[in-house]
């Protein structure tokens, strides 16, 4: 058990260096439930470019982990860790949301110096809001009214600009929200909400076979197709991405390698003797919204991950984090959309019942869900009309930190990949009527797994199928 800190927390300067152990003290606390939290915005704000043509896709939309035997799991599937080697048993899928609410509670009361609870019991940074594109004139009067600015993300591609906030002693974070709103009524203003990453994993394996081919392998042509992901750090010295090329973003340069975003990476693009994912010799454009810190990612970071993403051009994007809505990633999904970006997003493991997650619940994302290798759709995976395509979820293996190269992993985090790389094979450039025919080509080829067009909990159907590389020791 690591030795845990005092609850007392060190100045900012010196958080972000003991925040990995202090999550990982968490993580013990909570026996077994997994981190949830990200560190304060670096201060040093990193300079991205607007996103955002057109963000429907053409297709009918409803009304409205990898850590081997580290203790990590994928959002809201702390309550599946005790059927991990069972990965066909349903589990407790009634008590996963109050899983997620008991780990979430805990660590607001451990961490309270560092995180707080917007008043719908979502974490967020304490004391910080974010502002889009305030006038001169707002900044002065909140400025006047004791908020400071912490940091200024500049989208050039938006002409926007996203302003963090610190608050006024006087106000509570709520109250100060409202206040900011009554001085810019016309403006859009939020938390700076934390996102969550994760994965469940088994023992390390090694990959032993794919299964048959299900009509939606396309090869890919190197050094044409290309891809995005935010996730965490990815480890490009792995075996399987050791050939790859990336291109990276976060950190300030340093590149802080991650079991969850190394795992999603060779899922997309990974390539080795005995393992492939789903795009080999394709282009990777990684971005870091973690640097490190066992956490879940600030909305300021992921736009200007997004951000980024828009600048290079990079047409498809894989986001495999879920939190609450928010007015300001809603506002940089739809400038993507809007671009002609594509935007894929794991819908979360937080059981059926539980509220839509997000990105993946904003109109235009392709929300994708996870399936076993008996193409029955993961227990614990979300459902409703954010669901577009689902892809294998469990029962297979991918990139892994540490001493095994490869691990079990299972959660939508780890299916989404599969449908981004895919349907980035179909675009070389952000381009909205390609990206409805890239859609409508995965749906064609899609195995409806209900009856009628489309369903909650596979939407379209699954795809992928032969990209499920199985491991040598489970089903």
């Amino acid at each position: 058990m690591p030795a845990c800190p005092p609850l007392s927390l060190p100045p900012a300067r010196r958080f972000l260096a003991l925040l990995p152990l202090l999550f990982a003290c968490a993580a013990v606390q909570a026996q077994g439930h997994r981190p949830a939290m990200q560190s304060p915005m670096n201060p040093s704000m990193q300079r991205g470019i607007g996103i955002g043509n057109g963000n429907g896709l053409g297709l009918q939309r409803d009304p409205p982990g990898l850590l081997k035997q580290q203790n990590w799991l994928e959002p809201g599937n702390a309550a599946r860790a005790a059927a991990a080697d069972h990965p066909g048993d349903p589990g407790d899928v009634a008590g996963l949301q109050q899983s997620r609410a008991r780990m979430v509670k805990n660590l607001l009361r451990q961490y309270r110096d560092v995180i707080e609870a917007d008043p719908r019991g979502e974490p967020v940074l304490r004391r910080q809001l974010l502002a889009w594109s305030p006038p001169p004139a707002v900044l002065d009067a909140a400025r006047a009214d004791g908020f400071i600015v912490l940091g200024r993300r500049v989208l050039d591609g938006l002409g926007e600009t996203l302003v963090v906030l610190g608050v006024p002693e006087r106000y509570s974070t709520p109250e100060a929200l409202d206040r900011l709103q009554a001085l810019d009524p016309e403006g859009s203003h939020d938390f700076n909400h934390l996102y969550m990453r994760g994965g469940q994993a088994g023992a390390p394996s090694a990959p032993v076979h794919r299964q048959g081919a299900d009509g939606t392998a396309r090869p890919a042509a190197p050094g044409q197709v290309r891809v995005g992901l935010v996730d965490g750090g990815v480890d490009g010295a792995h075996p399987a991405l050791q050939d790859a090329a990336i291109r990276r973003w976060g950190c300030e340069g340093r590149v802080v390698a991650s079991a969850h975003g190394t795992a999603v990476a060779s899922l997309l693009v990974g390539s080795a003797e005995r393992f492939h994912g789903v795009s080999p010799g394709a282009r990777l454009y990684a971005a870091d919204a973690y640097c490190g810190n066992e956490t879940g990612g600030a909305v300021d970071q992921i736009i200007g991950a997004l951000a980024w993403l828009a600048q290079e051009q990079v047409p498809v994007v894989n986001v495999s984090l879920v939190g609450p809505p928010n007015q300001m990633l809603e506002r940089a999904v739809q400038a993507m959309l809007r671009r002609g970006h594509l935007l894929i997003a794991a819908v979360g493991n937080d059981g059926p019942a539980a509220p839509p997650l997000y990105p993946a619940s904003y109109p235009g994302v392709i929300g994708v869900s996870g399936a076993d290798a008996q193409r029955h759709i993961l227990p614990e995976a979300a459902r409703g009309p954010q669901v577009m395509f689902a892809a294998p979820g469990s029962q297979m293996l991918a990139a892994a930190t540490g001493p095994a190269p490869y691990g079990v992993v299972r959660g939508t985090s780890f299916a989404a990949p599969i449908v981004a790389a895919l349907l980035a094979q179909g675009m070389r450039r952000p381009d909205a009527a390609a990206g409805r025919a890239a859609v409508a080509d995965l749906a064609a080829h899609a195995q409806r797994l209900g009856s009628g067009e489309r369903s909650p909990e596979a939407g379209y159907g699954l795809v992928g199928e032969s990209f499920r590389i199985a491991p040598d020791a489970r089903p």
